[in-house]
């Protein structure tokens, strides 16, 4: 019997019908792309992957869906990454720092994620407490167990792969705060870092706090700008993506400006669109025309509604443009001047 394509009329036609047996609709886009994972998933066979291959591919599936579905049900509430060192005992400053930190961003409203370990994660959750934390646990042969605050509680997620891992803690975080580490800390920072800088991850504020008896991040900035900055290997304005809280106060205050006036953003096609809790004036809107030329292409920054293509807070008034797709450090600049704006009292 001849082999049939994934492109034959008769087995789309089946896709579709199997999407229908299950509660979806074919037609919509979130059908159209239910079918074309099924495709995909068809297409492995005459591709030959071998056993080793197929098992990433299915269990790394099942590890995305399934944190995917725990983080749905918590949309709209604000929520901060914490990374930092699994080593640093429950006496040390860093980690008393740790969890005064996690406990004032919960009394904001904010949930915590973590590691799910001991350590800086453990602290992370003990400030927050259970009811406000998610626990990102990765299988390691010495770290087999969940911390003591986070264990048994359903926000708890397993992982085999680390990049599974880090795409939850990236894609469903509005800040993140590191607190000192070692390798798996600067692992989880420079990416952060390199995400926010290449435009390939949300902008968000990105805050390295530990206690007032530590350089850490004074040796870490040093090396960043004799290594890096000195050696032009990163630009100037990319420095604006990490700020070095000086307290834990600092830190709170910096992540909660951060969303002051900005709300979020996304892409329609070319143009980047800056959601905003309130309405900037024309001369606001004029100055940041005169002070960031750099990150538009063509045409201007403009206030406008939503846009075609936009399904998510479209109450909100909006800036776009038609952005180069370069130099994020200064959309970060961009977006940290929009909340400096003062507004009168109407």
């Amino acid at each position: 019997m001849p082999q049939a394509s994934v492109y034959d009329s008769s087995i789309l036609q089946g896709i579709e019908d199997l999407i229908r047996s299950v509660g979806g609709d074919p037609d919509t886009f979130q059908g159209r792309m239910i079918s074309e994972l099924l495709q995909t998933s068809l297409k492995l066979i005459p591709d030959g992957h071998d056993t080793g291959q197929l098992k990433l591919l299915n269990s790394s599936l099942k590890e995305m869906r399934y944190a995917y579905q725990v983080f749905n049900k918590y949309k709209g509430k604000r929520k901060i990454a914490i990374f930092g060192s699994a080593r640093t005992p429950e006496d040390h400053p860093d980690y008393l720092a740790a969890v005064a930190f996690s406990e004032a961003i919960a009394r904001q409203g904010w949930m915590s994620i973590t590691g799910a370990g001991d350590g800086i994660m453990k602290a992370g959750h003990e400030g927050s407490q259970r009811e406000a934390s998610f626990g990102l646990s990765i299988r390691l042969p010495f770290e087999t167990t969940a911390n003591e605050v986070i264990e048994g509680d359903p926000k708890l997620i397993s992982f085999r792969y680390f990049f599974t891992r880090k795409l939850m803690f990236l894609s469903h975080s509005d800040a993140i705060a590191i607190f000192p580490g070692g390798f798996g800390t600067q692992d989880e920072t420079f990416e952060a870092l390199t995400l926010v800088q290449t435009g390939k991850s949300n902008i968000v504020p990105i805050v390295l706090i530990e206690s007032d008896q530590s350089e850490y991040w004074d040796y870490w900035n040093n090396y960043v700008r004799k290594n890096l900055l000195d050696r032009k290997m990163i630009n100037d304005e990319d420095t604006s993506i990490f700020y070095i809280a000086p307290s834990i106060d600092a830190a709170v205050e910096h992540v909660l400006k951060f969303y002051r006036v900005y709300h979020s953003s996304r892409y329609v096609g070319d143009q980047l669109v800056l959601r905003l809790n309130r309405k900037v004036s024309e001369s606001q809107l004029a100055m940041l025309n005169d002070e960031f030329p750099l990150i538009v292409k063509t045409g201007c920054i403009a206030q406008c509604d939503s846009l075609k293509g936009e399904e998510d807070h479209l109450d909100l008034p909006r800036l776009s443009f038609h952005h180069t797709r370069n130099h994020f450090g200064l959309v970060r600049t961009l977006i940290d001047r929009i909340n400096e704006f003062v507004f009168d009292a109407a």
